[in-house]
Order: C-alpha cells, then structure tokens, then sequence
C-alpha cells in the first residue's frame, strides 16, 4: 500500500478503506485532530510561560504555534473526508474513488503531512525564545532548534523525506520534553504555594 511514503497506492489504500474505513479514520483523528487540539493547548501554555522573560518572541511562538495547530487540524479534517468520499465512490467506480483519495490526500499532505515548514518555525521560535530568555533547559531548546531547521528543510524536495523524518522524530522528542518541563514547573509552583 506504501502508506505515508512517497510510493503511495492509492488503488491499494482506497481497497483497504473499503475494506475497513474506521481505521483510518481512527488513525487520521489520533494523529491530526487529537493531536492539534493538544498541540493548541500546549502552544497556548508555552506562550504564557515565555511571556514573563521574552514577551515579543511569546506573542510571535503563539501566532506561529496556532497557525500550526490550524493546518494540523485541517489536514486531518481532509483526510477524514478523503476517506469518507473514497469510501462512498468505491462502490461503483473503484478508481475513481482512487483518483478522488489521490486528489484530497494531495490537499491533506499539503496543509500538513507533506511538508513541516508552519511546526518548523513554529518549534524553532519557541527554541530561539527559550535560548534567549532561559524558559527551558537548554539541550531542550538546541533539540528544538535541531527539529525547527529540519522542518523548515522540507520545502527543498531532496531533502523532503530525510528531513520530515528528522523533524518527525525530533518532535516526538521535543514535545514530552517541553510538557515534562511545564509540568514539573507547574507541581513546584503548587508546593510553594501550599507552604
């Protein structure tokens, strides 16, 4: 099927979602809509903790981080109906339910799954923010700098796949990162309040 790779099948994934449409489905919520709703709220926070040391690079990571969270969830909103339409045509014209996937998956990967360019600036202002006013540790915010180039890298179409992959994992790092540090902040704020 060659799904989330450049030898995609769209003939091989429009027959799996005939076969089994809820899985995708699921799969496209877990990781687009989910995954912008928490990724809003993290961005959200973050804004108002960089606010107190860099207040310019705060509202700046905030504007860059909603946007972000915005394409993240229209991507995943495409690829649900990508699915949904796919699922309908297929019935009586299997590769014009193909050709029709094709089409809006080309949508989908454009808003957010093809390119990383709104998380790299994103991740990258956040990590520039965080170097200049100490908001987090700074291999934290060298990771960050790290994955921000390598989404910023994926608009040059040789480098397009190593760096989605290089800014896929360094996200996958970065974000817990970021979250444990709020949260750690957060529960010593509570303790010094309680005393």
């Amino acid at each position: 099927m060659g799904y989330a790779t450049t030898d995609i099948d769209p003939r091989a994934v429009v027959d799996f979602i005939d076969a089994s449409p809820g899985i995708l489905v699921a799969w496209n919520t877990a990781i687009y809509i989910v995954n912008a709703a928490a990724l809003a709220v993290l961005v959200t926070a973050l804004s108002q903790r960089l606010s107190g040391t860099t207040p310019g690079w705060a509202a700046t990571t905030r504007a860059f981080g909603l946007i972000w969270a915005a394409l993240v969830l229209a991507a995943g909103m495409i690829a649900n109906v990508a699915v949904e339409h796919a699922a309908h045509v297929y019935g009586t014209d299997p590769e014009a339910a193909a050709d029709l996937w094709s089409v809006l998956h080309s949508v989908e990967l454009g808003l957010g799954g093809g390119n990383e360019i709104a998380g790299g600036v994103s991740i990258g202002c956040v990590s520039v923010a965080s170097l200049i006013g100490a908001s987090l540790p700074r291999p934290i915010a060298a990771l960050g700098l790290l994955t921000g180039l390598a989404g910023l890298a994926t608009i040059v179409p040789a480098l397009g796949d190593t760096a989605g992959t290089v800014f896929g994992l360094g996200a996958i790092a970065w974000l817990p990162a970021v979250g444990g540090v709020m949260i750690a902040a957060r529960k010593d704020r509570n303790l010094g309040e309680s005393r």
